[in-house]
């Protein structure tokens, strides 16, 4: 299962990469205008600091097949390494992937809701789709049976495509997505850092030490006994 970011921000990409092992991080335009800075300058900052070989999924903005092609080789052109467009399950967005598959773009099909939707991108050339989760839960939809649903199709037509659920406002969503099958997920970062968080580990590691002070002093480690 893949782990990716959902965040623009360079201070939290930096301390969870350097933590956890992130496969990546994902945009979208609202994360980007979050962060007030100038759009490729971020992206380009965020690829020096995951590196070339780690996945970075950002987003075009227009509503036509033939413009959103256009800022996805300007995007490949600007940002380079493992790059992942990320293109609307629109009808043009639909069209502008088939064109993108053609060209050999990488392609990350989003605002996905329906199992039918990421069906037809998979057709059309994508490499992800990223089911909106917790979106759907607040339509009283069912996000992880959304994911389950598009997991299913894409076995059972042999797709290649891969599942990235996103959309999280708490970790047990995240759980059900990965007990689904989903190949990856993108999280925030708070998120991420939950995903390892049990008030027992906490205890049982202040247990740990305080044993071993009692035993052996206070400041004493395992090399210096």
């Amino acid at each position: 299962m893949k782990l990716l970011l959902d965040t623009g921000n360079l201070e939290e990409i930096k301390r969870l990469g350097d933590l956890y092992p992130i496969d990546g991080v994902t945009t979208n335009p609202s994360i980007i205008a979050k962060e007030g800075r100038d759009f490729i300058p971020l992206l380009q900052e965020i690829r020096a600091i995951i590196g070339e070989d780690k996945m970075l999924h950002a987003q075009v903005l227009s509503t036509t097949a033939e413009e959103m092609v256009e800022e996805a080789e300007f995007l490949k052109d600007k940002i380079g390494g493992k790059l992942y467009i990320k293109i609307p399950v629109i009808p043009q967005g639909i069209k502008a992937m088939k064109i993108l598959k053609e060209k050999e773009i990488k392609i990350t099909a989003t605002a996905v809701f329906t199992a039918q939707q990421a069906l037809m991108a998979a057709r059309a050339g994508a490499h992800f789709v990223a089911p909106y989760v917790n979106r759907l839960d607040n339509i009283t939809a069912d996000g992880i049976n959304t994911v389950k649903e598009i997991i299913n199709l894409f076995e059972i037509y042999n797709c290649e495509t891969q599942v990235l659920a996103a959309s999280f406002k708490n970790v047990n969503q995240i759980h059900q997505s990965t007990l689904a099958g989903s190949h990856a997920i993108t999280a925030n970062p708070d998120l991420i850092d939950k995903l390892i968080y049990h008030p027992m580990t906490e205890l049982g590691v202040e247990g740990f030490i305080a044993d071993w002070e009692e035993a052996y002093g206070k400041g004493k480690k395992v090399n210096n006994l």
